[in-house]
């Protein structure tokens, strides 16, 4: 049974926004240009690769759902079945790593290990005990003989190579015969342009971001599906699970905070600038008072009178899965109303320029209506400054929420997140010998995507700055 949680929803709006606003840029050169040079930026390709697969994790976890738990026969009409649903709610995520999700061990275990990481007494043959690294439920118990488990690695790595570089060939293929299909020439001669980097569009550093992709995903599911890769934590929960599961929380911060601060910045600041006056003076009023709110209070303040509203109010939600969604829901309100001040500010000073140009004053001694006016020259000329900030804000946005949980105002603990993982592990750094591979799989899975948006954003503001596109 299907469930749509809000932030599903409104993730599936932001899709949609999305797809609108490319149909849109397709159809006016002035947005169509800029992008066409991002796509020719292998840096910017290769980084809106690896984002793509951060984004594919995020949407299959994004559809959730009630299991189905079993068929029942009713005694009146035995032909016609009825379902039963669990209440629990999963997404598609947790069914296709439902492998990662079930194998449980009791406690921490390092990555690849056979054993637990901590000592507890074992139970020997003759009846006695000692104490010992007793050998995990899951990981790696198809071995018999657990010094064999280097070959096991070695040969199952192998295995997720073949798989990758087939599946890599067959895409490879599939994209070439697509593109000579394209530009009416023989396969081989499209293969070797390709692969000499003679095309417009990088296409050989797609394939090769591609290849390198998959090669890392077959690889590491080969070994996951008889090894804990990246460990368990303190509760025996697989951290590969936990790191891919944080996926959909980072990019939830990252985008939906800009859909809730982004209609605010945009009128605001183009008002602001535009009519100036009284107008200018209560916009500029209104942003000035909230930046002199410090945004941890803020949030923390917000955060706390939503649970004690969840408290009070618990017959409301009828799973944990429906609080921890409509906390980060909050989380990202919170963050976009604080958030939202630096781009209004941007666009109220460009707005104050082109409101003095010759083809807006012109418009408007023409008599042409306000909105009118700001619809067909302001926004126009202001989007790069709307793309260059939404797409630098992104990677500010997740780590904020890595910082913001790591002080327990950020999602809810039940909920996986970078920040939580980091919150927890930071308490086993005290250990002897230390627990570091929690904190280092949420660093590792964080950095690629800090880094990769960090990229893009860097491609798209030399794409969409009037001054560097004058220049070249």
């Amino acid at each position: 049974m299907p469930v749509i949680l809000i932030t599903d929803a409104l993730i599936f709006l932001l899709i949609l926004v999305g797809v609108g606003f490319g149909l849109y840029a397709a159809r006016h050169e002035h947005l169509r240009g800029p992008w066409r040079q991002v796509g020719r930026s292998p840096v910017g390709v290769a980084a809106l690769v690896v984002i793509l697969f951060y984004v594919g994790i995020g949407l299959l976890d994004s559809l959730h759902f009630h299991p189905l738990i079993e068929s029942v026969a009713e005694v009146a009409a035995p032909e016609e079945p009825t379902s039963t649903y669990s209440t629990q709610i999963i997404s598609v995520l947790d069914l296709w790593l439902s492998g990662l999700r079930e194998r449980q061990e009791k406690t921490f275990s390092a990555p690849f290990a056979t054993h637990l990481f901590v000592k507890e007494p074992i139970e020997q043959p003759d009846g006695g005990l000692i104490r010992g690294y007793p050998r995990l439920e899951h990981g790696g118990a198809h071995l018999a003989d657990p010094s064999q488990r280097g070959v096991d690695l070695l040969l199952r790595g192998l295995l997720g190579l073949v798989k990758g570089l087939t599946l890599w060939a067959a895409l490879m293929v599939t994209l070439i015969a697509l593109l000579a299909l394209r530009w009416r020439q023989p396969f081989h001669d499209s293969a070797g342009a390709i692969w000499r980097g003679e095309t417009k569009a990088p296409w050989r550093v797609a394939l090769i971001t591609v290849g390198l992709m998959l090669l890392l995903s077959l690889v590491a599911a080969e070994w996951a599906a008889k090894y804990h890769i990246l460990g368990t934590d303190k509760v025996g929960e697989d951290v590969l699970y936990q790191s891919l599961k944080s996926i959909r929380t980072g990019l939830v911060i990252g985008t939906l905070t800009t859909l809730v601060m982004l209609p605010a910045a945009v009128i605001l600041g183009i008002m602001a600038g535009y009519f100036g006056g009284r107008t200018d003076d209560v916009i500029q009023y209104l942003y000035t008072t909230l930046n002199s709110i410090p945004g941890v209070l803020l949030i923390a303040a917000a955060i706390l009178m939503l649970q004690v509203y969840m408290t009070n109010h618990a017959d409301q939600f009828q799973s944990l899965v429906e609080r921890a969604d409509l906390r980060l829901l909050f989380l990202c309100i919170i963050l976009g109303i604080t958030s939202w001040t630096g781009l209004c500010r941007l666009l109220r000073g460009e707005s104050l320029k082109l409101r003095e140009t010759d083809y807006v004053l012109a418009a408007r001694a023409l008599g042409v209506r306000h909105s009118r006016v700001i619809a067909r020259h302001i926004l126009p000329n202001v989007l790069h400054i709307v793309m260059i900030t939404l797409v630098l804000d992104f990677s500010g946005l997740v780590l904020a929420e890595a910082v913001l949980s790591y002080v327990n105002i950020g999602v809810d603990p039940t909920m996986n997140s970078w920040g939580n993982m980091i919150n927890s592990a930071r308490l086993e750094l005290a250990r002897d010998p230390v627990v570091w591979w929690s904190l280092l799989a949420a660093f590792v899975f964080m950095f690629s995507l800090v880094l990769a948006a960090n990229l893009l954003a860097d491609v798209v503001r030399d794409a969409f700055d009037p001054r560097l596109r004058a220049v070249s």
